[in-house]
Formats: C-alpha cells, structure tokens, sequence
C-alpha cells in the first residue's frame, strides 16, 4: 500500500483497473458513494451469511472484494449492496491469451449469481504495474479487452473502470508513462474510472508533526496553498485525489473518472510505528464519511463525492508486515464495532475523532451552530479558516460586509460554522469541529447580521 507511480515520493499508490459497470439502482439507505474492502487474508472471519446481515444493518452501499469467492457472491444475493469482484494476476496470461478464457471467467463467476447478487463492478488484476513483472504488465490490456468483449457479449452491458505537493505538479513517473497511455485511451474508450489508493497515513509516517496529523485527519488546521493554483487545501485526502487529476490533465485525460478503491487508518501499531491509534482511525474514518456526505467534493472537482472505498470491513490477521498491516478493520469477528463511524442505520453520526461521545440524535433541521464557551481564539481561527475553505460565501465577514463588526475572530467564526453547518446538511457531524462547536435553539443574529438556520 505505500508505493507510488507517481514522481515525487508520496502516500498514494495508483491502481489501474478495468471496473465494468452493471447497471443497478442505489440502495434507498444506503451511501451509494461509500464502499468497503473486503479482504479474506483470515483465518476468524465470520460467516459470509452473518457478514450479509451486517452489511445491511448499515449505510455501506458497496463491498470489493479481491477475488471472486461464491460464498460471499452468494450470501449478498438479494441485499441490494453493489459487488466488485476481481480477476486475479494469476488470471491475466489466459485471459489475454484467450477470449474463451475471459467468457469462462463471465460465466463462472458472474452469470450463475446476476442479478440476484448486485455485481456492479469487475477488475482485472491488482498492482499489476507495480509487479515490475514486464511479461504481466504487457499482458494487462489485452486481458482488460478480452474481458469487456465476454461481459458485453454475456448481455451484461459494460462500462470499464501518484501523491505530490502541490496537487497541481501531479504527474506520473515518466517510466511508466507509456503502459498508462495505452490503458487510460483503452479507459477512455470504454468509459472506465481510474483507481487509486490514497493513503493520508502513509503522509504522517514520513512527516509527523502535530499540524500534518490535523490536515490528514480532516480536523481544523491552517492548510496548505498549493503554489500551482492558490488553492488552499483543507485536508490530505483531497490534495491527494486532487494530485492524481492533475496528473491524469497533464497527460490529456482529465475526462477519466477517479475512483478511490482503498483508504484508512490503522487502529493498531507496533512501538516503533507512528500514527495507529483508535482515536486517530476514529478521526480518520469518521470525519472522511462526514466529508463523503457532505458532497463537497475536492477543490478541482467540487459538487460531487468520489466513489470511495474504506479499507477494510475486517482485520486481516495472516497479513505479514507491522501490526498496522492487521488493525484495518471496522468490524471485529464477533461483528461488534472496532470504532464508530456513524456507517450504522440506527445512528450516521459519527464518534468524535478525539474522545468517545454519546451518539447525538438525528438532526431536526433546527437550530444554530456556534463556538462552545472556553474555545481558544487559536481553535476559532483554525475553525475559520477551515469552514471558509468549503465553498460557503463569507463575503459578510469581510471588511465591510453586514457580519465584520465586531471585527473579532470569535464573532467571525461563528457565522462561519453556521454557515457552514447550515449548508452542508444540518447534520450533527457538521456542526462538530473538533469538538469546538454546539447547536443552539437562541438565534445569534444582530443588528443586521442574520445568521440563516432555525426551524425548516
């Protein structure tokens, strides 16, 4: 997980991936942009049949798994939840050899469980560029070709489916510049997502400093310009996704759409690992969703989510490597929570990234957000800084505007957060900040200054 193709050492590692897509509707509750890894390197995992049940106690709209197990296929059947299975590198030769391969591959693995099993996506091979295994890497868009041809003609339609600083100096490393042309005019073709990896973990391994770990957790920070744009990044996971866009722009194929196919934080570490812990994974993962949700987007591809795939439903305890490599997981065997996210139908809210809290109600599009007492002016201006990132107007607050009097930063944060609270969904999570803000019924609004909210 922590390669890069991209040129300047980084957290990202990019994947390419032919992901055909099977038409189906969303599911009514679910969050049809939040996904999760479903990794089998266990030997406690619990039944593919407890695992369904699960899954549909929560939001989670989709499950990748890296290969095709029937088991679990099967188990899913009937749950409405989006399926990616995979083609293994083992597979690749035959399937690029043979467009027979690829139609038993279909036929197999797919038709015996469509569509009573929603599988929606497909890939073919895993890192496989990252193999430095030539003979593989040459065979890679054959085989994505041949499959397509079995998919389309089985009647199933067929759609396909790194970091820098700054995110607009993204490019891929020139050696592997070739290979991604052929696939990525192949994806063009085919209307295929890119899949990446990104990995804010990985980017606080190699700067621990107390800032970088807010600005990869989602929390409030000062951010970072990038030089390129002026734009002002929030958070690592956009300036990540952000990164590989630039790359993909730079070679001519801004068009292709990014799909995140693994992200997380461990929960768990050795000693001498810096960053897993339950608080930070709880952070990460938490206010990610909160983001997902939120629809922001990223600063270069704002107003949408990016498909999103959390890593990893379970922990994988036959994973070689640190401790880190086997404390992924959301659920644990006995399928109680390792850590709340809020990925549950009786309660989206999110636990704090900082402390256990008791799960706040659902909202009831009331109400006001604003500082708690006692917040540090240092925790407003970081507030501040972040709510006015997000695409919401703070004209008012600006010199001269109906909010700038009194010219104080605790007065300016606090029509920012509501105004940021009141945006971005009136969900209890958006009105968190680091624990740094509370919902009001008392309408804060002065002289001319109107703070939007209330009862709706």
């Amino acid at each position: 997980m922590a390669a890069s193709l991209l040129s300047i050492p980084s957290s990202l590692l990019l994947l390419l991936l032919l992901l055909l897509l099977l038409h189906a509707p969303p599911l009514a509750f679910s969050q049809p942009f939040v996904g999760v890894n479903y990794g089998q390197v266990a030997d406690n995992l619990p039944p593919p049949e407890s695992t369904a049940k699960l899954l549909a106690s929560t939001t989670i709209g989709k499950v990748r798994l890296y290969g095709a197990d029937p088991g679990i296929i099967k188990a899913l059947a009937n749950t409405g939840i989006g399926i990616v299975i995979g083609a293994a590198n083992g597979d690749i030769p035959s399937l690029a050899s043979d467009p027979a391969a690829a139609a038993g591959w279909v036929g197999a693995n797919i038709l015996p469980f469509y569509p009573a099993s929603n599988i929606t996506l497909v890939t073919v091979g895993n890192e496989v560029l990252m193999s430095n295994d030539e003979n593989l890497i040459s065979q890679l868009l054959p085989a994505m070709r041949n499959m397509q041809g079995a998919i389309t003609a089985a009647g199933l339609g067929g759609q396909g489916e790194g970091v820098s600083d700054p995110p607009s100096s993204g490019l891929f490393h020139p050696s592997f510049e070739g290979r991604l042309r052929d696939l990525l005019e192949f994806q063009r073709e085919n209307g295929s997502p890119l899949a990446i990896n990104p990995y804010p973990f990985f980017a606080y391994q190699s700067d621990p400093r107390p800032e970088t770990l807010a600005f990869c957790l989602f929390q409030p920070n000062a951010g970072r310009v990038d030089s390129g744009t002026g734009i002002k990044y929030m958070n690592m996971f956009d300036a990540q996704v952000d990164a590989v866009y630039s790359a993909l722009k730079a070679l001519g194929y801004k068009d292709i759409e990014i799909v995140v196919a693994e992200t997380g934080w461990p929960y768990n570490g050795d000693s001498n690992e810096v960053g897993p812990s339950v608080e930070n994974a709880k952070a990460y993962n938490g206010n990610l969703v909160a983001h997902l949700r939120s629809l922001v987007g990223t600063p270069l591809m704002p107003g949408k989510s990016v498909d999103t795939y959390i890593f990893a439903l379970y922990d994988e305890d036959l994973k070689p490597g640190p401790t880190s490599e086997r404390s992924f997981g959301l659920f644990k065997p006995d399928l109680t929570m390792a850590y709340d996210i809020g990925l549950s139908k009786s309660s989206q809210t999110p636990a704090s990234p900082t402390a256990p809290v008791t799960p706040t109600p659902k909202p009831t599009g009331m109400g006001w957000c604003v500082p708690k007492s006692g917040v540090s002016d240092a925790q407003l201006q970081a507030a501040l800084d972040y709510a006015c990132s997000q695409n919401i107007d703070c004209s008012p607050i600006q010199p001269g505007g109906t909010c700038f009097d009194p010219n104080t930063v605790a007065s300016h944060a606090a029509f920012a957060m509501n105004l940021y609270y009141q945006t971005t969904g009136k969900n209890p999570w958006n009105c968190d900040f680091s624990q740094t803000a509370t919902l009001t019924t008392n309408n804060p609004s002065y002289n001319g200054c109107v703070y939007p909210g209330g009862s709706t």
